[in-house]
């Protein structure tokens, strides 16, 4: 059982949401900032049972509670009878968790958590902020922007979707050893056993891995053997025992190293001359601090298309090269072979996506989360 909160200037702090690593990074880096600013500060996750927030939330050091909550199933309308019991139950559920805890304040991070949640927080006068990833605002935060106190959001024209007197611009938090790492580019080379004197693409797809670009590299790896490149490819768990079955048969190329999850993506980036990516909001944010050129490949599996929408944002002020899905197995590997070959287009491409980071952002949110949190605390004394 939770102590009571209103006792002191204790803080607690709820954080929801979760389903991807793009809703997942986030949140835990408001976290560890919040507890940087305020190492006091209690803070519990609420993500959504048997999505992968279960397990990262606790790896990264955090008690996390889970709810039965699923999204509503389009294709398969008879199934959301029992989508509609489990979301009453979570209701009920969100409730509990929040009455036994008793935050100050709650931060939602998208994804079917944070609805229930949040939900619970406003029926009990505690005050939310939302964080908004992508460029185009997801069901449950623009269902809950009406009662929010602040929406920290990543793009500008968010107005179309949250009021605009409740917006503030603080880019997407991410992975902070991404920004610490001291490497140097040559021993990150070097440590996936290529040529640092070589250009190097590094190719990813999401920890799951991306079919489109998987099929792309496969097509192509006379092109890739021919080239003067080296190349870096995560593959994604899903899809790397029948990716190594290939490449036995066709033969791997020399200038090729493949995994199926590279866990330091801090040496990954240091690599590349150059990234292909989907156009996830988590990476178009390191994308952009690192200040790294990359071709982007929206996912067209996601909700409102909204990977496509977030690569437009950055082409728009051409900080990066678009290629459809539709296109990619044919155009993708041609494209970036030439690209990385044009030092001056690189340079520009990282000079312009430079100038769309927000060095500060978990910094940032998590300062107004705490500013929030002593208001009530102090109000409630």
């Amino acid at each position: 059982m939770y102590t009571t909160s209103g006792m002191g200037e204790e803080l607690k702090i709820i954080i929801s949401g979760g389903g991807t690593g793009g809703h997942i990074f986030p949140a835990i880096s408001i976290a560890n900032a919040i507890k940087a600013e305020r190492p006091d500060a209690q803070i519990l996750f609420v993500g959504a049972e048997g999505r992968m927030e279960m397990t990262r939330v606790p790896t990264a050091g955090y008690e996390i509670k889970g709810l039965p909550v699923n999204g509503f199933d389009r294709k398969r309308v008879w199934r959301n009878v029992g989508i509609l019991l489990k979301a009453a139950q979570s209701r009920r559920m969100a409730k509990r968790i929040v009455r036994e805890f008793g935050p100050q304040v709650a931060v939602g991070v998208g994804g079917y958590a944070s609805g229930p949640t949040l939900s619970a927080c406003e029926s009990m006068g505690i005050p939310y902020v939302l964080q908004e990833q992508n460029s185009y605002a997801g069901v449950t935060n623009k269902l809950l922007a009406r009662k929010a106190e602040l929406i920290c959001v990543a793009y500008d024209g968010m107005e179309c979707f949250f009021p605009a007197q409740k917006i503030m611009i603080t880019g997407n938090p991410v992975r902070q050893e991404l920004l610490s790492t001291k490497v140097s580019r040559e021993l990150a080379i070097k440590s996936f056993g290529l040529d640092p004197s070589r250009k190097t693409i590094l190719i990813i797809g999401g920890s799951l891995g991306a079919l489109t670009i998987n099929e792309s590299v496969l097509g192509h790896l006379d092109l890739i053997r021919q080239s003067n490149v080296q190349f870096i490819w995560q593959t994604g768990k899903y899809y790397s025992q029948q990716i190594q079955q290939e490449l036995q048969q066709k033969g791997r190329p020399d200038n090729l190293c493949v995994s199926d999850f590279i866990s330091d993506m801090a040496k990954a980036y240091r690599a590349a001359d150059l990234v292909i990516s989907r156009a996830g909001a988590s990476s178009i944010s390191e994308l952009c601090l690192l200040g790294k050129p990359s071709i982007l490949v929206p996912s067209p599996n996601v909700a409102e298309d909204h990977q496509t929408k977030n690569a437009l944002a950055l082409v728009e002020k051409d900080a990066a090269i678009y290629v459809k899905d539709s296109e990619a197995r044919m155009a993708l590997l041609s494209k970036a072979v030439s690209t990385v070959n044009e030092p001056e287009r690189l340079v520009a491409l990282s000079r312009n996506v430079q100038t769309m980071a927000h060095a500060d952002a978990a910094k940032v949110i998590a300062k107004e989360v705490i500013r929030l949190a002593e208001r009530r605390a102090g109000s409630h004394k």
